[in-house]
C-alpha cells in the first residue's frame, strides 16, 4: 500500500476535530442544530487553513444517512463516500481549471434534478475567484435562489476577486491563520500517534515556518521526518528551513547594543558558513527585537516568547527603546529590499551596518563629525550622544520667528544621521501658530518616523526659544527641498560641463577628423574633495 501523506492522512473528519476557527465551526453546528441552514457558503481565507476541510464537513453533516446533525457519524455509507470523495452528490468544481462559462453552464445544467443518494446536492466550487465574469453571470440567478435540494460550497482565497452580487447571496465566513502554539500542539499529537521522535524546539521551528498554514506545516512535518531519517530534531529541521541558531541572533543584538560593526561582520561571516536564508535571519532579528520592545513597555514576556526573561532584561537594559524601533524598522525595510541587493549576505550585511549608521548614538561616528571614535568603534551607551548635543552651535535663548531660509538653516541645526537626510528631504511650506509645516518628498517616506520628527521639532523649539511642533506631509511642493536644490544644481553643473567639453576646439577637431562622437556616459566630474560624479546623458 503507498504511503499517504500526513496531509491527506490527518484531515480532520467531523468539526471536533478541526484546530481553530472556532468562530465559523460555533456558526455552523448552531446553523445545522437549529435548522437554519442557508443554501450557500462562501468560506474565504489563506491557503492551508481548513477551508475545503470544512465544506466537506459540512457535506456530510447535511446528507449523513442519520438526519441533518452537526456530529455527523462518519460509518454511514454517506460519510464514508464523501471522506474517500466518491460520493455522487458531492460535485467538486475547481475553479481555476473550469474557468470558462460553457463549463459552469453545464455544471447548472444538473441543479434541477434531485439527488441521486443523498438528502442534498452540494456543489463545492474551490478557488472560486478564478472563474471569469460571463461565469459569475451565468450562476448569480441559480446561486440566489436554488432548488430547496441544492447546497452551494465555495471557497476562495482572493474574496476580493469575487462580485459584490455574488457576496451578497452568500454567508461568508473569513478564517484566519492559525497561531504557531495551535500548529505546534497538532504536530505534536501527530508525531506522538505515528510513533515519532521529536524534539519541542524543532516542532516549533516548522510551526512558524508554515505562517499559519496547518496543510503547510504537515508538509514539512513530512519533510522533516524523511530529512531527519524518522526523527524530528532541532538542528537538522533548522537546516533544512535555513533558519538560524537563536544564539547567533542573540549574539548579533548584543553587538549591535555595542556599536561594534567589525564584529557584527565576523559573526556574519561565521554565520554564512551555515548557508543561512538571510531573509529569515532579518525575520528572526525582528521577531527577537520586537519582543525586546514589549518587554521595555510592559516588564514581562509572552509564554510564546523563546527568549529568556533574562536576556530581555539584559537587552532592554542596553539598547534604548528609539534604537530598538529604529533597529526594527530598518530590519524589515532590509529584509523587503534583500532581492534587490547584489547577493543576499551583502544585503544583510548593509541592513545591519545601517542600524549602526543611522543610530543616533553612532551618528557622529558615521557622518564625520566632532567624535573622535572611529566608524564602527565600541562605544557607550550614552557618551557619543553627549559628544553629539555638544557639537550643536551655541543658540541664543530666544530668538524670533522670521520665515528662514531652509536650505541655510539646516546646517545650522547641528543634526547629523537620518535626522539631517529627513530635514534635508522637506520643503519649508509655512508656521501657523507654534506649528511648522513640511511637505516631504515620496521618494524620501522611509526618513520619516515619529522618532525623528520628534527630534526635528525638538531642534526647531531649541534654536528659536520657543515650544514647536512639526507637521510634516507627504507629497511635492512647489518650493524645492534642500536635498532637491542640491541635485538639481549638480545637475545643471554637470550640463554646463559637458557643453564647454562639446564646445573645446580639440574634441571638434577630433569629430571632424575622424567622425568621432564624445561618449557623456564616460564623463567623470572631480569635486574638491576627489569624489567622482558619474552621469548618464539619458
Amino acid at each position: 500500500m503507498s504511503y499517504l501523506v500526513l496531509a491527506r492522512k490527518w484531515r480532520p473528519k467531523n468539526f471536533s476535530d478541526t484546530v481553530g476557527q472556532e468562530h465559523v465551526l460555533q456558526a455552523l453546528v448552531n446553523a445545522l442544530e437549529s435548522g437554519r441552514l442557508h443554501h450557500a457558503y462562501l468560506f474565504a481565507g489563506t491557503r492551508g487553513v481548513g477551508k475545503t476541510t470544512i465544506a466537506r464537513i459540512l457535506a456530510k453533516a447535511l446528507n449523513c444517512e442519520k438526519g441533518v446533525t452537526a456530529d455527523p457519524c462518519g460509518e454511514c455509507s454517506s460519510c464514508v463516500e464523501i471522506d474517500e470523495g466518491r460520493f455522487v452528490d458531492l460535485i467538486e468544481v475547481d475553479a481555476a481549471s473550469k474557468t470558462k462559462v460553457d463549463d459552469t453552464r453545464d455544471m447548472l445544467d444538473n441543479v434541477q434534478y434531485a439527488p441521486a443518494r443523498g438528502r442534498y446536492k452540494v456543489y463545492l466550487i474551490d478557488e472560486v475567484h478564478m472563474l471569469s465574469k460571463s461565469s459569475f453571470n451565468a450562476l448569480l440567478k441559480t446561486l440566489e435562489e436554488p432548488p430547496p435540494h441544492v447546497k452551494f460550497l465555495l471557497a476562495t482565497t482572493d474574496p476580493q476577486k469575487l462580485p459584490v452580487t455574488v457576496l451578497s447571496r452568500c454567508l461568508q465566513f473569513n478564517l484566519t491563520r492559525l497561531t504557531p502554539r495551535l500548529i505546534q500542539d497538532r504536530l505534536a499529537l501527530i508525531c506522538k500517534a505515528e510513533k515519532i521522535e521529536f524534539d519541542t524546539t524543532a516542532i516549533a521551528l516548522i510551526a512558524r515556518a508554515a505562517d499559519g498554514s496547518l496543510r503547510d506545516a504537515l508538509s514539512l512535518l513530512d519533510q522533516a521526518i524523511a530529512y531527519c531519517g524518522g526523527k524530528v530534531e532541532e538542528a537538522p529541521v533548522a537546516t533544512m528551513l535555513g533558519t538560524i541558531d537563536r544564539d547567533h541572533v542573540s549574539r548579533l543584538i548584543s553587538l549591535l547594543a555595542d556599536n561594534d560593526a567589525a564584529g557584527i561582520i565576523a559573526a556574519l561571516r561565521e554565520i554564512d558558513e551555515q548557508f543561512p536564508d538571510y531573509a529569515r535571519l532579518l525575520e528572526d532579528l525582528a521577531r527577537m527585537l520586537q519582543q525586546i520592545a514589549v518587554y521595555q513597555v510592559v516588564g514581562s514576556i509572552d509564554a510564546e516568547d523563546e527568549i529568556s526573561a533574562e536576556e530581555l532584561a539584559r537587552f532592554s537594559e542596553a539598547i534604548s527603546a528609539a534604537d530598538v524601533q529604529l533597529f526594527y524598522q530598518t530590519a524589515l525595510v532590509g529584509r523587503r529590499d534583500l532581492h534587490l541587493s547584489p547577493d543576499p549576505r551583502s544585503g544583510a550585511e548593509m541592513t545591519l551596518l545601517r542600524m549602526i549608521a543611522f543610530r543616533p548614538a553612532a551618528a557622529g561616528d558615521i557622518s564625520g563629525g566632532d567624535s573622535g571614535t572611529p566608524a564602527g568603534a565600541k562605544t557607550s551607551k550614552t557618551a557619543p550622544v553627549a559628544k553629539v548635543v555638544e557639537a550643536k552651535p551655541a543658540t541664543p535663548a530666544t530668538r524670533k520667528w522670521e520665515q528662514p531660509d531652509w536650505h541655510e538653516l539646516v546646517p545650522q541645526l547641528g543634526l547629523s544621521g537620518a535626522e539631517r537626510l529627513l530635514a534635508g528631504s522637506c520643503a519649508l511650506l509655512r508656521r501657523e501658530n507654534n506649528t511648522i509645516f513640511f511637505s516631504l518628498d515620496p521618494g524620501s517616506e522611509s526618513y520619516l518616523t515619529r522618532q525623528r520628527k520628534e527630534s526635528l521639532a525638538q531642534t526647531l523649539s531649541d534654536h528659536f526659544g520657543e515650544p514647536l511642533a512639526v507637521d510634516i506631509s507627504i507629497g511635492s511642493a512647489e518650493i524645492e527641498s534642500p536635498m532637491q536644490t542640491q541635485s538639481r544644481q549638480a545637475d545643471e553643473h554637470f550640463a554646463a560641463e559637458r557643453a564647454k567639453l562639446e564646445a573645446d576646439p580639440n574634441v571638434q577637431a577630433l569629430k571632424s577628423m575622424f567622425g568621432a562622437e564624445l561618449s557623456t556616459e564616460s564623463i567623470r566630474l572631480i569635486d574638491p574633495t576627489g569624489v567622482e560624479d558619474t552621469r548618464s546623458n539619458e
